[in-house]
């Protein structure tokens, strides 16, 4: 049985862009409409699941009381951590930092930013986490509230793209994809 997974990323943040990881900010006034403006067409859901973040949760937590929906919060969802890149632009470590960041880029499997988490660890967490939710719901419709990385990660596994093009796959702010999980933890983009 296929799980129906809907994919919602946080809006824009007070701190601002760059590399927020485990950092917790809050949603600005625009990311708040970002996410209502991504839903409004969504759904109906199941159940909604969310990073424990703020700029995840607060959102999923209001959108499950007013759609009368249970929602469970999951820290395996939450972003890569960065370690020492946290909070840092991409252009701020490219005066600092450009050579790790290159490489990074050309290779986030093979690359950890300094003091952070291995993107292998960070697949690992995140894959198993959609593996219980397959476990947990298969047959049902969840929106699953999360941050870019998750996103790419899932979107990148269910078209079938080297690892080595993680980084490629576009997510913006307020965006929202969908994906049908099968058992085995197949992904596909879902229409």
């Amino acid at each position: 049985m296929t799980l129906r997974l809907d994919l919602l990323r946080h809006g824009e943040t007070e701190l601002g862009g760059g590399l927020r990881g485990s950092l917790d900010d809050a949603l600005t006034t625009k990311g708040w409409e970002q996410m209502h403006a991504a839903v409004e067409q969504g759904g109906p859901w199941d159940r909604l699941v969310s990073s424990p973040l703020q700029r995840c949760a607060r959102f999923a937590e209001q959108l499950g009381a007013r759609l009368n929906v249970p929602v469970h919060l999951d820290k395996d969802l939450q972003e890569l951590h960065f370690g020492a890149w946290e909070g840092r632009s991409a252009v701020a470590l490219m005066d600092t930092d450009a050579e790790a960041l290159g490489q990074f880029w050309a290779d986030p499997y093979g690359f950890t930013p300094p003091d952070g988490e291995p993107v292998l660890a960070f697949s690992s967490r995140v894959l198993a986490a959609v593996e219980r939710l397959h476990a947990a719901y298969a047959g049902q419709r969840v929106l699953l509230v999360s941050h870019g990385g998750v996103m790419r990660l899932l979107l990148a596994q269910a078209r079938g793209l080297p690892r080595e093009q993680l980084l490629n796959v576009e997510v913006g702010h307020g965006a929202l994809f969908s994906l049908a999980v099968s058992a085995g933890l197949a992904l596909k983009e879902a229409e």
